[in-house]
């Protein structure tokens, strides 16, 4: 940047002789920063105002005037206005140059270190927010603010700048000034008041109020100006015994009356549905008085209510009770002269120096700051931290200021839809959280995002005041890597929501290539059986069980074959003398079953055998059966259809012989069904319903099941016989949701 700064310095000697009044200009801002501002580093100002110059040599404004002027206008209100330090009044220099002219940050950088680059860059994405977006959410615009930056110094050149502007509206379209001034007065008025600039504040609220309601506002000006030598020879009036008082009294003070501010007074005159001439406070007359003690403001009220009649209910005490900005000040109304209402305000140099400059002023009478409300509290408490532990060796306070950083509003963003819509979310939200705040949909179907412009990877950390704009398609589904970098709730909800329906809909699938794999080698084997054949391959459950299948299918045929041959040994192995399994529902179904029958018929008589009833088909009245004569343990009883019977036939066909259930004479049996399907309320009345409307139907027992969405359970009931069973299962499975309904065998 050398040969700029050169460059700069011929354009410096080229032009300070011109009328255009550069060299005034900077004479002007020079004395102001040496009178008001703490210490005035007057090289660096120079560098900045060199720089500022040729990087807007050739820019003009809207009126036709050097460009330049406006940074030059805006560094003067920050040195006479808020008079913080020799590095505001720098960075106002340099505001616009990023924006409008060639140079960048990077240039900024190099010749004037990264505070000033800082500040130019936070003041940059300010102002390209407010450019593209409409105001809608004043209050979190303000938050906004804050949220975009670290330096207050930022805040503080955004007032100086936006009063500059509107200032100079003039030369604008009709429809620019009313957005500008729209603006200024939902946002920058009322952020200027929290931040305790009253008299900024009241200016940008009058210049707002001139483009919004003209002819409102040519009305009250015109009366006020009409009757200014009216209201001057009041004033005085009003003031003359007051003056005469005090200076007997030995104060040293100053005193003076205004008109109240036209916005103020358009404002009252709306909400109480006046006009000019009924409003009786428009008179207002300030005592400053030329003391740090503060009840010297008090005996100053004393002797203002001897010469005039106070209103009581119109006396407020902010000095005791500052308020939320740390403003301080005894108000008072009493009856003047002609019986008019007239506001008084009393103050300290200080108080007034806070009320006028606000947080600039805290600088300057820390033993003043006062308890403010809790989006201010924490950094005003840092400030009055950082003089009470200084010391006369200490730096001084601008550098201090170097690592004065506006802590509010960290734990959230303020972030923009494409459309302009403000949307705020936790710090450390990525597109992903932004896609989902937005719409469900949208974050389901997320596939990419745009920021400010750019495509960027969907984990990027947003920040505040970027736009986003979201790419979807309808075929994309999330990636369980989101998980990791969301921070929303929402958004981790909803991915942890579609993972789990995803599982439910792949364990279906495994358990259907399952299920076809078992019909094809015509392997029958329960829930229960199977779970202990999985445990022992190591599975944990049959959910991992059947998402394993379907992530790795050539395990399918292995894992079969294996349970098949397992199943296939401990039949064929099994054993007349077996140790009893503890009865289970089932077994005691079963037992019931039987009792219900004097044993069985043999040969067409009652039985006078022993037998023992199979366990790999468990017959129950009802069922057809056959017979098979063992060795020792007397006649086995099997279902016909049993899968096992073929195999005796082969083996030993001498030793088959007839059995069968003994006459009922009408007697009912007990039957037991397996139901499954999809759980949803009131699924379990529906389907007891369906039995009790089927006649001579009881149920003995009821056992259903719920997890994660499906049912399974087992009715125990008597039926006549298997036509009644037959109709009884049509009769459930046409219950909305049931999958299944099957004879219940272990």
């Amino acid at each position: 940047m050398v040969g700029k700064t050169l460059n700069t310095a011929l354009q410096w000697a080229g032009v300070v002789n011109k009328p255009d009044g550069f060299e005034n200009r900077f004479k002007n801002l020079l004395a102001l920063c040496r009178k008001n501002l703490p210490s005035c580093d007057e090289d660096l100002i120079k560098r900045a105002f060199l720089f500022g110059l040729d990087a807007h040599i050739k820019d003009l404004r809207e009126s036709g005037e050097p460009y330049f002027y406006h940074a030059i206008e805006v560094a003067m209100i920050l040195a006479r206005d808020i008079p913080l330090d020799d590095i505001s009044v720098a960075s106002a220099l340099l505001h616009d140059v990023v924006e409008d002219t060639e140079y960048d940050l990077k240039h900024v950088r190099e010749e004037f270190g990264d505070t000033i680059t800082d500040i130019v860059d936070g003041a940059t994405k300010i102002s390209d927010i407010f450019k593209s977006h409409e105001i809608t959410q004043a209050e979190n615009y303000r938050k906004l603010l804050l949220s975009m930056v670290n330096d207050i110094r930022v805040i503080l050149l955004k007032f100086a700048d936006r009063l500059h502007n509107m200032r100079t509206l003039d030369h604008l379209s009709p429809e620019r000034q009313k957005r500008i001034a729209k603006e200024t007065l939902d946002i920058y008025a009322p952020f200027a008041h929290r931040f305790g600039l009253a008299k900024i504040k009241w200016e940008l609220e009058d210049l707002s109020f001139k483009y919004l309601y003209p002819e409102a506002y040519e009305q009250i000006a015109t009366q006020l100006k009409e009757k200014r030598r009216e209201r001057e020879n009041y004033i005085n009036k009003f003031t003359a015994p007051i003056e005469k008082r005090l200076q007997e009294n030995g104060f040293k003070f100053e005193i003076n009356g205004r008109a109240k501010h036209l916005w103020s007074i358009y404002s009252k005159m709306r909400r109480r549905g006046k006009s000019l001439d009924e409003l009786y406070d428009l008179f207002a007359v300030r005592i400053i008085v030329d003391t740090e003690n503060n009840n010297d403001c008090f005996q100053v009220y004393g002797i203002v209510s001897e010469i005039y009649i106070p209103i009581p209910e119109r006396f407020k005490n902010y000095i005791s009770v500052p308020k939320k900005n740390g403003y301080q000040s005894i108000h008072t109304t009493v009856v003047g002269p002609e019986g008019r209402m007239v506001e008084v305000q009393i103050r300290t140099c200080s108080m007034h120096e806070i009320s006028e400059k606000g947080v600039a002023a805290h600088w300057m009478y820390k033993d003043r700051i006062s308890v403010v409300d809790s989006e201010m509290e924490q950094w005003v408490n840092w400030v009055r931290e950082i003089f009470e532990n200084s010391t006369e060796a200490d730096a001084p306070a601008q550098q201090l200021l170097e690592s004065f950083k506006l802590n509010l509003y960290q734990n959230e963003i303020y972030v923009f839809t494409p459309k302009g819509d403000l949307r705020i979310l936790p710090k450390g939200s990525t597109p992903v959280d932004f896609a989902f705040d937005i719409h469900t949909k949208v974050g389901l179907h997320c596939i990419g995002a745009k920021v400010n412009g750019r495509i960027v990877p969907l984990s990027t950390v947003l920040q505040s005041g970027d736009q986003i704009e979201i790419i979807t398609s309808k075929n994309q589904t999330p990636n369980t890597d989101w998980e990791q970098f969301v921070v929303t709730h929402k958004a981790k909800s909803h991915i942890r929501r579609w993972r789990k329906e995803e599982e439910r809909k792949e364990i279906g699938r495994g358990k259907d290539i399952w299920e076809k794999k078992l019909k094809k080698i015509k392997l029958h084997i329960n829930e229960d059986d199977l779970l202990k054949q999985v445990q022992a391959l190591k599975y944990n459950n049959l959910q991992q069980f059947y998402l394993d299948l379907v992530k790795n299918p050539d395990l399918v045929d292995e894992h079969a074959e294996w349970i098949y041959d397992r199943i296939k040994h401990a039949r064929n192995t099994e054993t007349e003398n077996k140790e009893e399994i503890p009865e289970n529902l089932f077994n005691r179904f079963v037992r019931s079953a039987r009792d219900t029958l004097d044993g069985i018929m043999i040969y067409g008589k009652e039985d006078s055998y022993m037998h023992t009833y199979a366990k790999c088909c468990n017959p129950i009245p009802g069922d057809d059966i056959i017979g098979y004569v063992t060795t020792g343990s007397g006649i086995k009883i099997h279902r016909k259809d049993c899968k096992n019977v073929s195999q005796l036939y082969l083996r030993n066909e001498d030793r088959i012989i007839d059995v069968e259930w003994p006459v009922t004479n009408g007697q009912s049996f007990v039957v037991g069904l397996k139901i499954n399907g999809e759980d949803r309320p009131g699924l379990i009345t529906e389907i007891t319903q369906s039995i009790f409307n089927l006649k001579q139907t009881n149920i003995r027992n009821v056992n259903i099941d719920s997890n994660e969405g499906i049912f399974d359970g087992v009715v125990i009931l008597e039926v006549q016989d298997l036509d009644h069973l037959n109709a009884l299962i049509e009769k459930i499975k046409k219950v909305r949701n049931v999958k299944s309904v099957k004879r219940f065998e272990e």
